[in-house]
């Protein structure tokens, strides 16, 4: 897999309304990799996963599972069978739960998703992390600390806001992967997310993909927009 990309957030309440915007790329040379969330998940089930592999999609499968480890694991299993191409966990689980995730996801041929742990939602500012969680901790050293925990489990790398990107590498190294969603254009609103930047300084501070949601998915021209961000975040259409 390239690890370097534009990933699609497809928050989409329903199969009807993916489809119909997946059909806008339907002349598109580079099929989109992309995101599904809770709300298409629960909604529609694993047969929306199956049906965007069918047509040719990568999927990251974003359901941020936090629970016990026996239980993470056994979730973990089912998803493997999906096929999707990358799926995610909370950090704040800890170190065994993060490692049952990678046993259960982990097929009988060796092969497995990739798989990335959630620091802290770019929606967490440090105030309310701190006032909020009781994590005394900078939000910065936090999600440091996050990432190692992350590395130390065998996880690929973690999700986190492309701000921290520079930070994760140098504490985890190069090759531990970054997904960073927070992205908006230069001239866009950043809605509700608070550690938010732009394709082109994602790729500056080192991200390895990015997730980009709403500046796609509700743009005038979708397509266009794609484009966009990924000439801006890649470099080329």
């Amino acid at each position: 897999m390239n690890n370097k990309d534009v990933i699609i957030a497809c928050d989409f309440k329903s199969a009807e309304e993916t489809f119909r915007f997946l059909d806008l790329f339907c002349n598109e040379a580079r099929k989109p990799f992309l995101k599904i969330g809770m709300e298409l998940f629960y909604a529609e089930g694993p047969a929306i996963v199956r049906e965007i592999k069918r047509r040719g999609h990568r999927i990251f499968l974003d359901l941020k599972l936090h629970d016990i480890p026996n239980t993470v694991k056994k979730a973990m299993a089912v998803l493997s069978r999906l096929d999707v191409d990358m799926c995610n966990v909370h950090a704040a689980g800890t170190i065994e739960m993060m490692r049952a995730a990678v046993e259960g996801l982990t097929r009988e041929d060796g092969t497995r998703p990739l798989l990335v742990a959630v620091t802290q939602l770019t929606s967490t500012s440090e105030e309310r992390m701190q006032r909020e969680l009781l994590i005394g901790a900078s939000i910065n050293d936090t999600i440091v600390r996050y990432a190692c925990n992350t590395r130390e489990a065998g996880l690929d790398g973690v999700v986190c806001s492309p701000l921290e990107a520079g930070m994760v590498h140098e504490a985890c190294g190069a090759g531990f992967l970054t997904v960073t969603p927070g992205i908006r254009f230069a001239d866009g609103d950043v809605a509700d997310q608070v550690r938010v930047t732009t394709p082109v300084r994602a790729r500056e501070i080192g991200s390895d993909f990015i997730v980009v949601g709403r500046p796609v998915t509700a743009a005038p021209d979708p397509v266009a927009a794609y484009r966009r961000c990924v000439e801006e975040f890649i470099g080329v259409e």
